[in-house]
């Protein structure tokens, strides 16, 4: 059971193209956001959708997989882990920042990368 201690699982679709860095010590690193969509309904009956936004952070072979198949809408399932970390601004402001560190990727949707039947 402890590798359930801190174990995230999301289906969700890519909102913008991911951000590959080459770092100096030879790592690579992928960036990019997802939403899930929650559907339920409201007190007078009404269907809602909740859209949340997450952080996603993909190191290594994952990154390299993120760089080649996954882009701006594509539907992808992952595994990972929270992660958060805290930084200051270059005005002294601190931030508090809440990644998933993807441990595990899996592309959905349509082999073409357009998950939209056009």
């Amino acid at each position: 059971m402890s590798t359930l201690r801190n174990k995230v699982q999301l289906i969700g679709n890519v909102g913008n193209a991911p951000e590959i860095k080459n770092l100096e010590s030879g790592k690579k690193v992928a960036s990019f956001s997802i939403a899930t969509n929650e559907f339920y309904k409201d007190s007078k009956g009404e269907k809602v959708q909740d859209t949340q936004w997450h952080n996603i952070v993909a190191w290594g072979k994952i990154a390299d997989i993120v760089e080649s198949y996954v882009g701006k809408g594509k539907e992808i399932a992952l595994e990972g882990k929270l992660s958060s970390r805290s930084y200051e601004t270059s005005e002294g402001e601190k931030r508090y920042v809440t990644e998933v560190i993807a441990s595990e990727i899996l592309l959905l949707g349509s082999k073409n990368g357009n998950d939209t039947n056009e």
